[in-house]
């Protein structure tokens, strides 16, 4: 789950992290206002929307005058935001966040993740902040640091202040900055966040050190127990067909092919991407329909799947176990009766009832059903076909 970063501020504020002031508007004729109640010379004006590319965009723009507030306002509210994140279409501007322009000295990067191999999270930091932290990896892994710390005990003081010093903070900065750390390390693990991100931080020409732009995002799995954080989603930002599937207990996620993928089992899901790539297709989804899914479930998956009108040929890659291949093979049918095939439909069954299975589908006759011997073989018919 992610939010807004107004959000993120607020949270950060809750948790003692210094963040300039700022006003949060929904209506362009509320510029003005915000713009006379931050009472700044300058003010940054950033466009609230869940994807990155913001300040190329021009939708993070640096304005010194109502007037000029007003005018950019308008401009983010009228037409949407097209990044190298959002595609062509773009994403609406629903909120915008007037900040306090502050003069900086230096810009550093902070970041909490959970590191897999490791299996406990991680307090990364660079001196070299403001530009994503991918592209600093990319073209110099030693300016990232990192300290692991166990997530009872949680960062320690002493990981902190090496941190600090190691991006070359020193005194009250340093100071500053491990506690920071520490605050930040503290909200990761209690609010069961999958990223919690101060990008920049940032160091004044007084000496002054501040979260001036945050991103967090939350384990979906752990959002039961943090309703004041459930409250935060906003599904307007959320793909819909995404918001579909989630009601249907499907996992989907939207991609950019052509070829529609409904699995059962996330490693399956993505051999079966993975396949269909290696024989020159491309994904259109990634759609898990888990192990022990209902006709009902697989019928919705097949709407779902078949509302892209990308989609040009689907593959069904079943392993029955807890699902059994007849099960499927009925849900199929059903689909093809209720949906309606309007494209090929490559199937690979195995497991369970499989020989029930295929002799069910065979009898249905479905013109644009095809089956598969294995695999490799649904991969090359389901790329064929597109």
């Amino acid at each position: 789950m992610k939010i807004y970063e107004y959000q993120a501020r607020a949270l950060m504020q809750e948790a003692g992290i210094p963040v300039p002031p700022s006003e949060v508007i929904e209506r362009a004729d509320q510029a003005a206002a915000a713009f006379a109640k931050i009472a700044a010379p300058r003010v940054v004006v950033k466009a609230q929307v869940h994807a990155g590319g913001r300040g190329k965009a021009g939708y993070v723009v640096l304005v010194d005058s109502a007037a000029a507030v007003s005018e950019n306002v308008a401009r983010m509210f009228a037409k949407p935001m097209v990044s190298k994140q959002t595609g062509s279409q773009g994403v609406k501007v629903r909120k915008i966040l007037l900040a306090k322009a502050l003069d900086i000295a230096k810009e550093y990067y902070l970041g909490v993740v959970l590191d897999r191999a490791k299996r406990v999270p991680v307090m990364m930091a660079s001196a070299e902040g403001g530009v994503e932290i991918e592209e600093v990896a990319a073209r110099n892994p030693d300016a990232i640091k990192k300290a692991w710390f166990h997530p009872h005990l949680g960062l320690r003081p002493f990981q902190a202040a090496a941190l600090a010093a190691a991006i070359g903070l020193k005194g009250p900065q340093a100071k500053a900055a491990t506690d920071i750390m520490l605050k930040l390390a503290k909200l990761f693990v209690e609010k069961d966040c999958s990223l919690a991100e101060i990008n920049p931080l940032v160091q004044t020409p007084t000496g002054e050190i501040l979260a001036i732009d945050a991103k967090f995002n939350f384990d979906d799995n752990g959002t039961f127990r943090h309703p004041e954080i459930e409250s935060l989603f906003d599904p307007a930002e959320e793909n819909p067909a995404e918001m579909r599937a989630r009601e249907a207990d499907l996992t989907y996620i939207a991609l950019d092919g052509n070829i529609g993928c409904l699995v059962n089992g996330a490693g399956l899901a993505m051999s079966t991407m993975d396949i269909i790539k290696l024989h020159g297709g491309d994904p259109a989804n990634f759609l898990d329909v888990g192990g022990s899914v209902s006709p009902a479930g697989a019928v919705e998956a097949f709407r779902i799947i078949l509302a892209d009108a990308k989609v040009k040929a689907v593959l069904v890659n079943i392993f029955g176990g807890i699902a059994k291949c007849d099960v499927i093979a009925d849900a199929l049918i059903k689909a093809a009766r209720d949906v309606g095939f309007r494209v090929p439909v490559v199937v690979r069954l195995e497991g369970t009832n499989v020989e029930i299975a295929r002799k069910m589908l065979k009898e249905a006759a479905i013109p644009q059903l095809r089956s598969a011997s294995d695999l490799t073989d649904a991969a090359k018919q389901v790329c064929a076909c597109v």
